[in-house]
């Protein structure tokens, strides 16, 4: 297994961003940053998921898992990109407590980091899959776990897409899609209440331990190509001491 730490959220640098894993039980952590050029926000995001892709390609080229902690969801392009690159065709088991299928055109707050998941449909490859090299995944291989805070143009998205939909606890790995797996953990998936530092928490969700064990029954088929964290809190917070006694087992499983 690869450890990759990417300390950014969208084009915000942060270098104090906490990992949930105990880095001397997975091994050394390799920290990938860019020179971010001026100007448009998907060229910004382009400079690093191109490095992602890179170091994900040969993580997964050598035989490895990669791991990737990072502050967003949008730095799964750059790995799911590296994957393809290497020769496999992943299906996406995405777990979130949103949907991340706006766009521009639909979204209200122009959050970026509320869109990858339709990009990785093959919504408007020109913004920055196609500077990735980054091929569509069907909607069919993909399946969304614990969402439960969609804005009404994703419900009426989701409503009409063959994106599966699954609860936490009920996730079950002989239902995902064939295949290699890209496994995509938005910590904000689980419950706030354990995870106060979140940035945009959503009422309700998942247990810890139910989120850990969801993720253990995928590795238990030895599908998964790589695993994708989400740190998605402010520094500063404890939450990755939090869940990290949840994580670190699991994932030193993959």
């Amino acid at each position: 297994m690869t450890v990759l730490r990417v300390p950014y959220h969208l084009d915000e640098y942060l270098p104090d961003l906490e990992l949930p894993l105990a880095p001397a039980q997975l091994g050394p952590v390799q920290t990938i940053t860019a020179e971010l050029p001026a100007g448009d926000p998907w060229a910004r995001l382009a400079a690093v998921y191109r490095r992602v892709a890179a170091a994900a390609a040969a993580a997964a080229g050598q035989g490895t898992r990669p791991v990737v902690a990072s502050g967003d969801c949008t730095t799964s392009l750059g790995i799911v990109a590296g994957l393809q690159r290497a020769g496999l065709d992943p299906g996406i088991v995405w777990f979130d407590a949103h949907g991340d299928v706006q766009t521009p055109e639909t979204t209200a707050s122009g959050y970026l980091g509320g869109m990858p998941l339709r990009l990785l449909t093959g919504y408007r490859p020109e913004l920055i899959a196609d500077d990735l090299a980054l091929r569509p995944v069907p909607e069919h291989r993909i399946v969304l776990a614990g969402a439960r805070d969609l804005d009404p143009p994703e419900a009426a998205y989701l409503a009409g897409a063959a994106i599966g939909q699954v609860e936490v606890a009920a996730l079950d790995p002989a239902r995902m899609p064939d295949g290699p797996l890209y496994v995509h953990l938005d910590l904000d998936v689980i419950d706030p209440s354990v995870l106060p530092g979140l940035r945009y928490p959503a009422p309700g969700g998942a247990a810890p331990a139910d989120v850990a064990q969801a993720v253990g029954r995928l590795a238990a088929t030895g599908r998964v190509a790589a695993v994708g964290i989400a740190c998605t809190w402010r520094p500063g917070q404890d939450d990755a001491l939090r869940i990290a006694p949840y994580l670190t087992d699991v994932l030193a499983n993959l």
